[in-house]
């Protein structure tokens, strides 16, 4: 293995950081939109076929 000296160290840039917190409210709010997306649609449906309670 090879050592680094401090100005090599001072070099290195991290990679891309996504955390699973991130990735989970991302498809969260996903999941959300889809769902709000759904009941509009049912509910425009059943207004126009005249199905309602």
């Amino acid at each position: 293995m090879k050592e680094l000296n401090k100005e090599v160290l001072l070099e290195i840039d991290g990679g891309l950081n996504i955390s699973g917190s991130l990735v989970s409210s991302f498809t969260k709010a996903i999941n959300a939109i889809l769902d709000l997306g759904r009941s509009l649609g049912t509910a425009i449906r059943r207004i126009s076929s005249g199905n309602l309670c």
